[in-house]
């Protein structure tokens, strides 16, 4: 059992930067896989990226690729995503999810847990 929050969103103007986190709290965050999705207004769960709980396998949605990194430091128990480059489509809110399992999939529903969510607006 894993609990999970994020933090690090906000506002920015296009081309701008964030660093979201994810802490975790509960045993075994060293053994999940982590990902990030985000949800905009009227829109269904999107993948964002993954990462694997060794962190030598890591997977981005097409629109992520170039733009965002996913990171972890499983001595902190945080997981990260760093977004560079942001642009209005990226606003969202964007939650961090864990699954146990050594797959880094895309589908939100392979994944069992789920912190609140933290916002995210890109104006342009």
């Amino acid at each position: 059992q894993v609990q999970l929050v994020e933090s690090g969103g906000g506002l920015v103007q296009t081309g701008g930067s964030l660093r979201l986190s994810c802490a975790a709290s509960g045993r075994g965050f060293s053994t999940y896989v982590m990902g990030w999705f985000r949800q905009a207004p009227g829109k269904e769960r999107e993948f964002v990226a993954a990462i694997s709980w060794s962190v030598s396998r890591t997977y981005y949605a097409d629109s992520a690729k170039g733009r965002f990194t996913i990171s972890r430091d499983n001595t902190k128990n945080t997981a990260y995503l760093q977004m560079n480059s942001l642009k209005p489509e990226d606003t969202a809110v964007y939650y961090c999810a864990a699954r146990s399992g050594q797959n880094l999939y895309s589908d939100y529903r392979s994944y069992g847990y789920w912190g609140q969510g933290t916002q995210v607006a890109v104006s342009s």
